[in-house]
């Protein structure tokens, strides 16, 4: 059964209120075959001490919108992914407003999925450069 991208952004955005995502504010805001885009308003909540944006809040925006690309691409049934690595490269600070993520795959294997993730702020400008490598295991029933 084929979604359309505005079923599927209503249903990746339905979650329990008791997530990372929820607190972070993470919410998904477009989708296409091969990318998955979120977004996460930047406010002291997810500042570090020096006022800018926790590269820690960067990397869980960016495992987030990686992992939930990832679950597009398996029999959710009978599959779950987890995070295994992530790297990310803070270039750019940001004190205020929203970041962008932009999840690309790069490989879509049977066990193993690896993602681009580019963090921009609201001007386009690349805040973080993440990678983000996901295993894809059976379900224990």
């Amino acid at each position: 059964m084929k979604i359309d991208k505005e079923e599927l952004l209503r249903r990746l955005n339905e979650r329990p209120r008791t997530t990372l995502m929820d607190t972070l504010q993470i919410e998904y805001t477009d989708a296409g075959a091969d990318f998955l885009v979120a977004e996460m308003p930047v406010s002291p909540k997810v500042h570090q001490p020096y006022g800018v944006l926790h590269g820690g809040a960067t990397a869980a925006l960016a495992e987030s919108v990686g992992s939930a690309a990832s679950a597009l691409h398996i029999d959710i049934a009978s599959q779950q992914v987890y995070g295994i690595e992530i790297s990310c490269n803070h270039l750019r600070s940001v004190s205020e407003g929203k970041v962008i993520a932009t999840a690309r795959a790069l490989h879509l294997g049977r066990s193993t999925h690896l993602w681009e993730i580019e963090v921009r702020d609201s001007d386009g400008k690349l805040i973080s450069h993440c990678k983000l490598t996901n295993i894809v295991v059976s379900k224990l029933n």
